[in-house]
């Protein structure tokens, strides 16, 4: 039995567990972090790589929401549920409609797009304090539409995004053809979102990052399981270990409610599966990452190879992978590539996902004593920096820079 003392405890060692831990050394604070698995190769390690500011919109919106039956059904919509876990998920599906709503939406991508905003510059400098700087890449990131339909149906989308300060164009055929030439020849065009950034190597950043912390950092390697308040900080026990930390953040992603829940906070957080199929190739077909927006997933230029990394899959923790959802991303990759043979590997990860698509960032309800920092759904790679900042001025006691109150843990 490890017995260990602190100043604040970080469970969980993704990415945003990683990006905390980083600014609270920074700030000069001993850090232990407590994980399970190897630092950032969870969900970390297996996204699409970008840093995608431009995301403002929700996964609830009304047209999803007019379209969720025909999405939860099929097997092969970019939006799926695992029918033997429907009855868990029901209660988080009638949340999940109703932040789909015009207004709650609206809010919603309101919020995302405050969190959002600077989200670049803070992984350029991220980048820079872990010796990672070639890594973030700045060529930007297209979504395709495929069809004249898709596209033209995209010029709402972009205008909403606009109003909420996203930089974007859209471009026709030919243009498109000129940034992307390894690209079948489409009717439709693309959004072009030419500030964005990416990461060639999203395994190699949190390496890098799990260096730089854990050389500064204390890290033990077990699952967190339960927490207790003592009148002079926190105790954190699971399998060999006792832990006693002055503050706690819980950054532990899909795994993040039970410890939730003995802070004093029941957030209704589930799981979406994501995966991703990669081909070997010395070198990637594309110079960015390119959204195929009608199959919901992204292609994804990495170091010597290809990823096609998406969809969403409503399943939970324990059930075993979906082989029908590999083959999609394959056939999917293959309309746009059929040169394609057998993919070289393929991957399954959890994201955390809340039914506004809002994480939750903030004191627990039971005290500051515990910070949540968990449930960025898609956007945990993109937020990491900025959650990190905002987690470290809580702790520190000052005023974070951008109003948190929509991401409150009492909000449910």
């Amino acid at each position: 039995m490890q017995r260990l003392t602190t100043d604040i405890a970080v469970i969980g060692a993704g990415v945003i567990g990683l990006a905390v831990a980083e600014r609270l050394l920074a700030d000069g604070r001993e850090v232990v972090l407590v994980d399970p698995g190897q630092p950032g190769m969870g969900a970390s390690y297996g996204n699409a790589g970008t840093i995608a500011d431009y995301a403002v919109s929700p996964v609830g919106t009304p047209a999803v929401l007019w379209n969720l039956p025909t999405l939860l059904t099929s097997r092969t919509s970019p939006l799926a549920i695992r029918h033997r876990a429907l009855p868990t998920l029901a209660p988080w599906l009638v949340r999940f409609a109703v932040q789909s709503l015009p207004a709650a939406a609206a809010r919603n991508a309101a919020a995302i797009a405050g969190l959002l905003a600077g989200a670049g510059p803070f992984w350029e400098d991220l980048a820079l304090r872990v010796s990672g700087a070639g890594i973030l890449q700045r060529r930007g990131c297209l979504y395709l539409y495929e069809t004249e339909a898709e596209f033209h149906a995209a010029e709402a989308d972009m205008a909403a995004r606009r109003a909420l300060g996203v930089s974007v164009d859209l471009v026709g055929p030919e243009a498109l053809a000129a940034l992307e030439p390894t690209l079948p020849a489409v009717k439709g065009g693309a959004a072009v979102f030419a500030g964005a950034r990416f990461l060639s190597d999203p395994g190699r950043m949190m390496g890098l990052m799990a260096a730089a912390v854990t050389a500064r950092a204390g890290l033990v390697t077990t699952r967190a399981e339960r927490l207790e308040r003592r009148p002079d900080g926190v105790i954190i026990e699971g399998p060999g270990l006792h832990l006693h930390a002055r503050r706690v953040v819980i950054a532990a992603g899909a795994h993040s409610r039970a410890l939730a829940v003995q802070a004093g906070d029941r957030i209704p957080l589930d799981t979406e599966r994501g995966y991703h199929v990669e081909w070997d190739m010395p070198m990637p077909r594309l110079t960015r990452p390119v959204a195929a927006a009608a199959r919901g997933f992204y292609f994804c230029p990495m170091e010597g190879r290809l990823r096609v990394a998406g969809t969403v899959e409503l399943g939970g923790l324990t059930l075993p992978p979906s082989p029908h959802r590999i083959a999609r991303l394959v056939a999917g990759a293959r309309a746009l590539f059929p040169d394609l043979g057998p993919p070289d590997r393929e991957w399954m990860g959890f994201r955390p996902s809340l039914p506004d698509s809002l994480p939750v960032i903030g004191p627990s309800r039971g005290g500051a004593e515990v910070i949540h920092a968990f449930g960025h759904g898609h956007l945990g790679v993109t937020l990491a920096p900025v959650t990190a900042g905002i987690v470290a001025d809580l702790i520190a006691g000052r005023t974070p820079d951008r109003d948190i109150i929509a991401f409150r843990a009492d909000r449910f």
